[in-house]
C-alpha cells in the first residue's frame, strides 16, 4: 500500500479510470455482438435496423478511441470489419 499522499490519490484515480474503461469496452463488445447476432439470425434481417445499430456501434467506438480507451487503429479495424459484414448482409437481402 502506498504511503505517499500523491500516490494514494493516483491509486484512486487509476481504479476509477479502470472501472470506466472496462465498462466502455464492454459496451463496445455488446454493440458488436448485437450486430453480428442480427446478421446471423435465420429470419430476414431488417436493413434499417442493421444500419442503425452499426451507426450506434461506430459512435460508441469513436468516442472510446477519442478518449484513449482503445487505440484509433483498433477502432478503425473493428469498424471496417463490422461494416463489411453489414454491407454483405444488406447485399444478400436484396
Amino acid at each position: 500500500m502506498a504511503n505517499i499522499k500523491q500516490q494514494k490519490k493516483r491509486n484512486l484515480q487509476n481504479e476509477r479510470n479502470r472501472a470506466r474503461n472496462t465498462q466502455v469496452k464492454s459496451s463496445i463488445r455488446t454493440a458488436a455482438k448485437k450486430i453480428v447476432k442480427n446478421i446471423e439470425s435465420k429470419e430476414k434481417t431488417d436493413v434499417a435496423m442493421l444500419q442503425e445499430s452499426l451507426k450506434i456501434f461506430i459512435k460508441t467506438i469513436d468516442t472510446a478511441a477519442g478518449k484513449g480507451i482503445i487505440k484509433k487503429s483498433t477502432a478503425a479495424r473493428k469498424k471496417s470489419r463490422l461494416a463489411r459484414k453489414v454491407n454483405a448482409a444488406v447485399a444478400a437481402n436484396n
